[in-house]
């Protein structure tokens, strides 16, 4: 069967992440049902990874298989299908090998905070008063020193099924960008909830809510951190992802 891959993006204000669930609605079950009713088929999508509900993505990976090679008109029927909250950009034939999830080499998030509230920006951005306040020297030594390790349990949810709390941080930190602060991070994997764990953990740090030596025993002893905080989920994008046949 011919699998293509798909790049996309989504608001994810009205959605409870990418992942189908049972009791609400999520971007891929809006995806699947529009690619099944354009194609007349069954379609099932592989996404790249999960994002939380709320969550949006500049830049998103999927592949699904279909039954037959698509042609012109069904590649724009599903482009043109989809809710305005979601973009798809483009559709191409890959190796059958090809897989969205375990291929990609390099997943990056920015977490965007306004330094000056706007009512433009508020469903992309945490707005917050305590923004002003916050020491970007602080918040920098904190980032420096998480991406100086190779394990995550601290960041990553209760009750997460995983095999291994390792990741491979490639970029870690924090720019003044007009008025947001931005928070960039990227590594070739992450753990549910851990982008918005990390940018919480670099806030109280700014904020002297948890030392420096706190978060270090934490990473060393890869414990629960005494004082955790996850920021809300709206100013979190997921903004670029790497594969080693896509350019």
């Amino acid at each position: 069967m011919p699998r293509y891959f798909v790049e996309l993006a989504y608001d994810g204000s009205n959605y409870s992440g990418w992942q189908r669930q049972q009791n609400a609605i999520s971007v891929q079950e809006v995806i699947e049902e529009k690619f099944s009713q354009v194609l007349q088929e069954d379609i099932k999508i592989v996404g790249c990874g999960r994002t939380d509900a709320g969550v949006h993505a500049r830049q998103y990976f999927m592949h699904f298989d279909s039954s037959e090679n698509l042609t012109e008109q069904e590649h724009y029927g599903l482009k043109s299908v989809q809710p305005k909250d979601i973009a798809i950009y483009d559709i191409k034939l890959v190796q059958n090998e090809a897989h969205a999830r375990f291929d990609a080499l390099l997943r990056e998030y920015k977490y965007h905070i306004s330094i000056i509230p706007s009512p433009f920006n508020r469903k992309y951005t945490w707005a917050t008063p305590r923004a002003r306040s916050l020491d970007l020297e602080k918040l920098n030594i904190a980032a420096k020193l998480i991406g100086s390790y190779k394990a995550f349990y601290p960041f990553c949810k209760a009750n997460s099924d995983v095999e291994t709390y390792d990741c491979q941080i490639k970029e870690i930190g924090w720019v003044v960008d007009g008025e947001e602060l931005l928070f960039t991070v990227s590594a070739n994997r992450f753990l549910r909830g851990m982008v918005r764990m990390l940018v919480g953990a670099c806030i109280n740090i700014s904020e002297d809510k948890l030392s420096i030596e706190d978060l270090k025993q934490a990473m060393e002893n890869q414990t629960r951190l005494e004082t955790s905080y996850s920021v809300p989920a709206q100013g979190l994008f997921l903004n670029r992802i790497s594969y080693p046949y896509i350019s």
